[in-house]
């Protein structure tokens, strides 16, 4: 009797540490820490690389690869959080579940799931790079009713017909929608436009000389500044930014976010968000710090850029908080 009640009390005892432990990552989180596990509200990692940030109303919705351990390997999965202040997300689920489409290899890629949504139709499309060994080089499209899915895939293609790698997300002020896309024979990468119904690349605006992939664009007091990675595949580089009057250019040459030797603190680009608030309008740069060796555990890196007189830096990474409703950013101190 004496070991079954030693054995019922160690029992509870893992289970009540075990709740502690869950209800202490679930809380509510009151700030950003750049680098580290960003439990989602369920207390889970978000599980969101390489991904692209839509605002619908008042809530953000990000899409990213889920590289969590234990998929299915059969499969390639999207997955979508949602937040009202780009801090606390909530899990939505997988919104994209596909097998390899038109009978691609076993060993296709899907990478950087970018959402737009399309005012006149009411749908939801998702653009994806689509590779196999990084020679196929293709855009694919995945549709929806909802931003929380399910997304159908539609087709995959060569964007006026150029080959893709890398891709970015931006909508302008006016609302115009582009997508960013590395067309590496071309010695560089495409800023295009997306036609009406969403559904297509139509118009090309820029082929920027320069190795980059990772591309993110911002359009800041009336100047538009393009940055993006280095092509060291999973090791990180120096980030570099360039601007522009006009999406048609010309560009600037490509000065470093960071200082050099950070490598742009272990991150690669993803997404650059624009945050206008009662205050102040705040630029956030939004990368991927991977860890190709167990991509479960990939982190990011979120910080609020400086900007000025077509400056562009990237501060060195620490905790801090964004009021959405002002656009202001607090720096907190480190636990």
């Amino acid at each position: 009797m004496k070991n079954i009640l030693l054995k019922n009390t160690h029992i509870f005892r893992k289970l009540f540490l075990a709740t502690v432990c869950t209800s202490v990552s679930a809380q509510k989180q009151k700030g950003i820490h750049p680098g580290e596990i960003w439990p989602d509200t369920d207390g889970n990692h978000i599980q969101a690389h390489g991904g692209g940030i839509t605002k619908i109303k008042d809530i953000y919705y990000w899409y990213g690869e889920s590289r969590a351990k234990d998929l299915d390997p059969q499969y390639r999965y999207v997955s979508c959080y949602a937040s009202k202040d780009l801090t606390n997300w909530k899990f939505k689920g997988n919104v994209l579940k596909m097998t390899a489409p038109d009978s691609l290899a076993s060993n296709w890629v899907l990478e950087r799931p970018k959402v737009y949504f399309n005012k006149k139709t009411n749908k939801y499309v998702m653009y994806l790079h689509i590779d196999v060994n990084y020679k196929l080089a293709n855009m694919g499209i995945a549709v929806s009713d909802n931003p929380t899915g399910p997304f159908t895939y539609v087709k995959r293609f060569k964007p006026l017909g150029f080959e893709s790698r890398d891709i970015g997300q931006f909508i302008d002020d006016d609302g115009t929608a582009y997508i960013i896309f590395e067309d590496r024979p071309s010695g560089g990468f495409r800023i295009a436009r997306l036609s009406d119904d969403y559904m297509d690349v139509e118009k090309n605006m820029s082929l920027i000389k320069a190795r980059i992939e990772g591309g993110a664009i911002v359009n800041y007091k009336g100047l538009y500044y393009c940055l993006g990675s280095g092509l060291t595949g999973w090791k990180p580089n120096p980030n570099k930014y360039a601007t522009a009057t006009s999406l048609e250019g010309p560009w600037t040459e490509f000065k470093d976010i960071a200082t050099l030797e950070t490598k742009t603190y272990g991150s690669q680009s993803s997404m650059l968000i624009k945050v206008v608030g009662s205050k102040k309008t705040t630029v956030l740069f939004t990368g991927d710090i991977w860890k190709p060796d167990t991509q479960w555990d990939s982190r990011y890196l979120w910080m609020p850029l400086q900007i000025e007189d077509g400056k562009l830096w990237l501060p060195a990474p620490t905790p801090w908080k964004i009021d959405i409703k002002t656009g202001e950013t607090t720096i907190l101190k480190k636990d």
